[in-house]
This record gives C-alpha cells, structure tokens and sequence, in this order.
C-alpha cells in the first residue's frame, strides 16, 4: 500500500509533469530512478544537493531526504520503494518483501556502520562489514538456486550492495560471492542504469 500525502497550499505548485528531486549518487534515487527508466515514466528530474536542498522540495516533504516524487494532482511521494511500486505498478511478492526489508533494514544498517564509522559511537567498521557480509552471504545462495529475480526487485537491490561494493572493491571482488558478483555487474553494466546515472546539473530554484 502507497502511504501518500497531499502538501500544504504553500508548497502546491500547478506541474504539467511528475517531479522527481533526487541526489544522483544516493541508492535510494536510485531504485525510484531505475523504475522510471524502466518504464519509461516521464518526469521532471531536479538533481538536489543535499547541503542545498530545495525550498519546494521542504514544503512538500519537510524530512528532506530524496527520492520525493511530487504528482501532478498534487500527491506527494516520500519514500523510494513506494515510489517504484507507483511508477511500476508492482505488488511485492513474500520473496520480495522479505528481499527488501532485509536490505532496507539489516543491510543498510550495517553497510551505514562500515562506510560511515565517524558517524555512530562505538562501531567497528570491520565488525559491521563481518555483519553486513551475512545478508551477501544469503543473497548469493539465493542467486544461485534460481529462479531469477523480477527486474523490479533487483532494481530495489543492487545500488545498496554497489555501495557497499565501492567502498572496498579490492576486498569485494575477493570474496567468494560469484553470484552476487556477476549479478551485480550485470546490472551495473545496463544501458538502463547508464540512463539512471546520467550526470545532470543541480537545479535552482
């Protein structure tokens, strides 16, 4: 189910199309991304930096983290998973809701730990990749025994574990995840997510 809200009066803007405001490099814009090329679902994207948010962006989602996807009637948006499941039309699944919430809550826990230590009080970095490391563990069985993932959930996947990728690849490539190494590169390697990483300039206002 899609948790929307409409904005304020203040923060309404009259929109001919959807406005996506996202931050290129956070995973998050881009799964909500990656659904949009997917489908080919039209937008005005506003690439934001985040130590310059948008005053629209703050009326119409005060948390002021991306995605925010603004419709044209006026519904707001917050979140990036129910932002693909606006833009795919997509029902999760058992198999996928269990997918998803072990990235989006155990996952990006630990992957936060790992890369961002200075942030959090007493972490071991090492420690959290060790802990991080459990969910790529089972992700790699399951690639392994098949059947294929759905596009969308892969989608919702892949730039979280890009991420945790990037911040040591040496030390990742060396791991013994084959599966969850060429899945990764798979995607990595599309021309959708070429399409989702286009550099584009930081909007104005």
């Amino acid at each position: 189910m899609l948790h929307q809200r409409r904005p304020s009066d203040a923060g309404r803007v009259a929109v001919s199309l959807p406005i996506l405001y996202s931050f290129r490099r956070c995973p998050y814009a881009m799964r909500a991304r990656m659904s949009i090329v997917r489908e080919s679902f039209e937008v005005e994207l506003r690439e934001v930096v985040l130590r310059d948010r948008p005053d629209h962006m703050m009326e119409i989602s005060p948390k002021g983290t991306v995605p925010v996807l603004l419709l044209a009637d006026g519904t707001v948006i917050e979140e990036s998973l129910e932002i693909m499941q606006h833009v795919l039309g997509w029902n999760l699944s058992e198999e996928e809701a269990h997918w998803v919430e072990r990235n989006d809550e155990e996952f990006k826990f630990h992957l936060d730990r790992y890369k961002y230590p200075n942030r959090y009080d007493d972490v071991d970095e090492m420690e959290q990749r060790t802990l991080a490391s459990a969910y790529l563990n089972d992700l790699d069985a399951r690639l392994g025994e098949g059947p294929a993932f759905a596009a969308q959930l892969n989608d919702a996947l892949f730039p979280f574990v890009r991420q945790f990728a990037n911040h040591d690849r040496d030390w990742f490539d060396a791991q013994s995840w084959a599966n969850v190494h060429a899945w990764l590169a798979q995607h990595l390697e599309s021309e959708e997510f070429k399409r989702c990483m286009k550099k584009e300039k930081q909007w104005f206002e």
